[in-house]
């Protein structure tokens, strides 16, 4: 499966949290041949089924970005938009963006705006439109835009946006077809609305009801210039096991045997501990009775800005990982 095409392939879709059935329709044509079934619950997760008689395993990826969704479009034709999910706006200045239907635009600052000051509210979105009834003919109220940059190699690095969390997504593929012989009765879901409160992994986890659940999501790097150290992880170092973020503390368990899986395999590996964010695993651990969870993590610089980058060599060792953690014996 040639990476950077696949992820160039799952960003041309519109998929920002709450409208992710063109990311689903994608990746359910690249994962069939590798499992028994696939099947869309309500709330739009993607449930990759191989059957196996062992321990039930849900292995989590969330498939929805962050985006703007339109609120106000003014006489000048200007477009006014709040956040879904985590934008910050210091992130988004001449940020180009794309709308479901095709229309194109860019992220705008008020003139009377110092940069430094700005905020959310400061932003708007300029589609070339001359006057608000050419604009409201282009764009409707409560549509949402996504980032419109590209996705590139950079050395062993790629750039692109909504690395959070595509490229979780692409691990999981990746694991899929690097699987060999497992007994354990596997779940591969892509799911919905992480970004506005890991609302597709809650529905999941208690309609799976698995024994075990790994979140695969992108975590903080610590190695960019000026880094305050908010998370433990840098590109290069390998697989990063989850062990605490503001949403979950991992089971002991399940990252002593992450741990022990990568030493197995000769898996680069590194600790993930960050100080603020959080992941499915959030849901999936407190979900019925509770469930035995974990994380698998790739480092990325600028996450939640229109280009994040990860290592190339990080994306296959969270691959070997989850596909270690679906072969083991649990």
């Amino acid at each position: 499966m040639d990476l950077l095409k696949t992820l160039q392939a799952l960003n041309v879709c519109h998929g920002p949290a709450g409208d992710e059935a063109e990311v689903a329709d994608v990746l359910e044509k690249l994962a069939m041949p590798f499992v028994d079934e696939c099947r869309l619950d309500t709330m739009g997760n993607l449930i990759a089924h191989k059957k196996g008689s062992g321990s039930r395993v849900m292995f989590a990826a969330h498939m929805d970005s962050i985006g703007c969704i339109v609120t106000h479009i003014e006489k000048e034709g200007f477009l006014r938009f709040c956040k879904v999910g985590g934008l910050h706006a210091p992130d988004l200045l001449a940020t180009p963006v794309r709308f479901k239907n095709g229309v194109r635009g860019v992220i705008c600052l008020n003139e009377s705006v110092e940069p430094k000051d700005v905020t959310l509210d400061d932003l708007y979105i300029d589609i070339g439109a001359h006057d608000a009834d050419e604009a409201g003919a282009m764009v409707k109220i409560g549509d949402t835009a996504v980032y419109d940059t590209p996705t590139y190699a950079a050395g062993d690095r790629i750039v692109s946006p909504y690395m959070d969390n595509r490229i979780s997504c692409m691990v999981l593929l990746m694991a899929m077809e690097e699987l060999q012989n497992s007994d354990n009765d596997l779940y591969f879901v892509f799911t919905t609305q992480e970004e506005v409160g890991l609302r597709g992994a809650k529905t999941a986890a208690y309609a799976i009801d698995p024994d075990y659940g790994i979140a695969v999501d992108v975590t903080v790097s610590a190695d960019a210039l000026g880094s305050k150290h908010t998370g433990s992880s840098k590109l290069g170092g390998g697989a990063a096991i989850k062990v605490m973020d503001t949403s979950v503390i991992c089971h002991p368990q399940m990252v002593a045997k992450l741990e022990t899986l990568a030493k197995e395999r000769g898996i680069d590996a590194q600790m993930d501990i960050i100080k603020t964010g959080g992941t499915d695993a959030g849901s999936i651990h407190i979900s019925r009775m509770g469930v035995l969870t974990g994380g698998i993590s790739i480092p990325c610089r600028y996450i939640h800005s229109p280009q994040e980058m990860v290592d190339r060599g990080d994306v296959e060792a969270c691959a070997r990982l989850v596909a270690a953690f679906a072969e083991a014996d649990l």
